[in-house]
């Protein structure tokens, strides 16, 4: 009995406990969700790739170089600020300013989720950059919603609307709504492997009809005007809305074609509006890109003539997001030690 009574007691405190840690975190979680509400935003990141190239390069002389190596290039180096500065004060004329390179990454998915984010970015470039300047998208896309790449293309055309010059860099793939936005830049450019085309329009529709059917569902699909559902997952598809739906399919698809030969007249887009990709190599022949270069190859080069700075908006976590994010990290090094005790103790092989 009276371990029992013990043992209840430890289970009422650890129960108390638990119930106040929970109570602590959902009120500092709801604080979190008003600060939310309230509109937190996000700040907007720059990298100098200029400085980051040099401190790079100095790390690794120090590394290689032996200690009269280092002498001679700290004196050599001294000797050339010296004489740009001699120069700098003979100029009567003021020295034009270097011209600047604005770099913004997009990584798309699907849905273009990185959409808000290029928004932001770009919307904090315009308030800069001139004409003689340069923006720069590294983008990485196999395409995805009409709708959400069509905006994701219109972001880059206020670009193209303020006359700045605008270049694409391709590494891995910009294809179908990757390939509407690429094919805005006054320069495209992609690497010798990387996917591009993909000029075309897809739709997949599962339909559930006959099984319901058979397990006597009745489903009922009820509109008002003719098109307003022409397939449906779960109803009896007709005829007439399969040519209605095919229809507004080869019209997305002539407007997608319109898009690409407006921006790309070089392009002979009945022969490349087919659907297939290229890569790099291939696709510098159907005048889908410019050059074949990396984004690496191209901003390293740059760093001679201009500055180039790295542009990303990071969006500001709550508190409620900061909680959540540990609440994951902390059970994903749970389970990976439970893992990995059992990979030692040979429960699982490899």
């Amino acid at each position: 009995m009276e371990f029992l009574g013990d043992y209840g007691l430890f289970l009422a405190k650890s129960v108390t406990i638990v119930l106040a840690i929970i109570a602590v975190v959902g009120g500092v979680a709801a604080v979190a969700a008003r600060g939310k509400k309230q509109g937190e935003q996000g700040t907007i990141e720059v990298t100098h790739l200029n400085e980051e190239l040099e401190e790079m390069k100095q790390t690794l002389e120090e590394a290689v170089l032996d200690k009269d190596e280092m002498k001679a290039l700290i004196k050599e180096e001294k000797k050339k600020e010296k004489e740009e500065r001699k120069k700098k004060k003979k100029s009567q004329e003021e020295e034009p300013r270097r011209k600047r390179v604005f770099v913004l990454d997009f990584d798309g998915d699907i849905k273009a989720s990185e959409l808000e984010p290029l928004r932001e970015e770009i919307s904090a470039v315009l308030t800069l950059a001139e004409k003689e300047d340069e923006v720069v998208i590294r983008l990485e896309s196999g395409g995805g919603m009409v709708h959400s790449y069509g905006l994701a293309a219109s972001q880059l055309e206020r670009i193209k609307r303020k006359e700045i010059p605008l270049t694409v860099c391709v590494d891995q793939v910009a294809a179908s709504g990757g390939y509407m936005m690429a094919c805005l830049g006054d320069r495209l450019l992609a690497a010798p492997f990387a996917i591009v085309g993909s000029i075309g329009v897809i739709a997949q529709l599962p339909n559930f009809h006959r099984l319901l059917k058979k397990n006597d569902i009745d489903y009922e699909v009820l509109t008002a005007g003719e098109y307003k559902r022409t397939l449906t997952m779960f109803g009896q598809n007709t005829d007439k809305g399969r040519e209605k739906f095919l229809e507004e399919l080869e019209d997305t698809h002539q407007l997608f074609k319109d898009f690409v030969a407006e921006f790309r007249p070089q392009v002979d887009i009945d022969k490349v509006a087919t659907g297939e990709v290229w890569f790099g190599k291939r696709a510098i022949d159907a005048n889908l890109i410019d050059e074949l270069m990396t984004s690496d190859e191209y901003l390293t080069e740059a760093c001679d003539e201009a500055d180039i700075f790295i542009v990303r908006y990071e969006e500001k976590k709550s508190l409620q997001d900061k909680l959540s994010s540990f609440a994951v990290e902390s059970g994903d090094g749970i389970l990976t030690k439970w893992y990995n005790r059992l990979v030692k103790n040979r429960f699982i092989s490899l």
